[in-house]
């Protein structure tokens, strides 16, 4: 497959990375089926294909992604960016989670994702979520820190409000705020972009395709695996899943139009946004990385963006981004 992955930057520090990354979560946990090996030949065709911007977090398992990226990524280090994050401890039998943004809990937390990673320095570092007991301005100074002494390069919050972005951006520079956007999550669009982009902060948007609900994959709830986090999902339950097929429909229909395939719309209509925008849609199967990627072929004319998001109205989708959005966005 020939395609062309152009570079975009995130935030104003120097960090570059390719227009397209590949979410690594769904390798590990919360999206039933797959197997290690397939998803480490998805790693690396991503590499081949000129896709080098990788994200997991040490949640994701808990710990196993980072393993398994690490694994996947060995002797190939100089090709890479990798994209971690810490924040969200998980009790032993996983049933429990906190958010954490102690400086001494950070510190251990990126000595671990260290190790794990098999790296001596993380590309970009995140802050999973926001810990509202714990000022801001104290996680952002220990993750400063790290920079200082060489274990972190850039800087990252994720799921961040406006006010929470500027004070860590007033502590030291951040280079990208990841949050979910896409065609039926288009509230950032709101104060998120905004914000970001008056303060020079790289965005970058996780699920994407709507964690595949937008193109087509799931057109009954049955076609969820048992065990798949979705099915927990408040945009996949009841009559929810139901007027967000519309939605679906809408995308397969543009899609057919323009003799592409429903991600390619999704993709293509995010890229367009803007050039500091890199979205990161999760797999792990080689087949559907590379529909992924030829979306970067795809263009679309102002009256076609114009078209689709027509279509996709801000706050179209019914339902919840998740079950309790309370640490989320502060």
């Amino acid at each position: 497959m020939a395609v062309s992955v152009p570079q975009r930057k995130l935030g104003r520090q120097g960090l570059t990375v390719s227009a397209l990354g590949l979410g690594c979560m769904g390798m590990s946990e919360f999206y039933v089926g797959g197997s290690e090996a397939e998803s480490v030949a998805t790693i690396h065709h991503a590499l081949d294909l000129g896709v080098n911007f990788f994200d997991t977090s040490d949640m994701y398992g808990p710990f196993t992604n980072e393993q398994l990226l690490g694994k996947a990524l060995k002797g190939r280090r100089a090709q890479v960016v990798i994209a971690t994050k810490f924040g969200i401890e998980r009790s032993a039998d996983n049933k429990a989670r906190r958010i954490n943004g102690r400086p001494e809990y950070l510190r251990a937390a990126c000595e671990d994702s260290l190790k794990r990673l098999g790296v001596e320095c993380i590309d970009l570092y995140y802050q999973h979520r926001v810990d509202v007991n714990t000022p801001i301005e104290e996680t952002v100074g220990a993750m400063a820190e790290l920079i200082t002494v060489g274990k972190v390069r850039y800087l990252g919050l994720s799921e961040a409000a406006p006010a929470t972005i500027r004070r860590a951006h007033q502590i030291h520079p951040i280079s990208a705020l990841q949050t979910e956007y896409s065609l039926w999550t288009r509230d950032p669009e709101d104060e998120i972009l905004p914000t970001v982009r008056e303060l020079g902060i790289g965005f970058v948007a996780y699920s994407p395709l709507g964690r595949g609900f937008l193109v087509g994959r799931f057109p009954r709830l049955a076609d969820l695996p048992e065990g798949d986090w979705r099915r927990e999902n408040p945009r996949f339950k009841g009559e929810n899943f139901q007027k967000n097929l519309e939605l679906a429909r809408r995308v397969r229909q543009i899609a057919e139009a323009h003799g592409v395939e429903p991600s390619h719309i999704a993709l293509a209509w995010l890229l367009a946004q803007g050039e500091d925008i890199v979205p990161i849609p999760g797999t792990k199967q080689r087949k559907y990385l590379e529909e992924n990627a030829a979306a970067l072929g795809v263009r679309l004319s102002p009256a076609d963006l114009q078209g689709i998001t027509a279509a996709f109205p801000k706050h179209s989708a019914a339902g919840a981004r998740y079950a309790d959005m309370r640490p989320i966005g502060r």
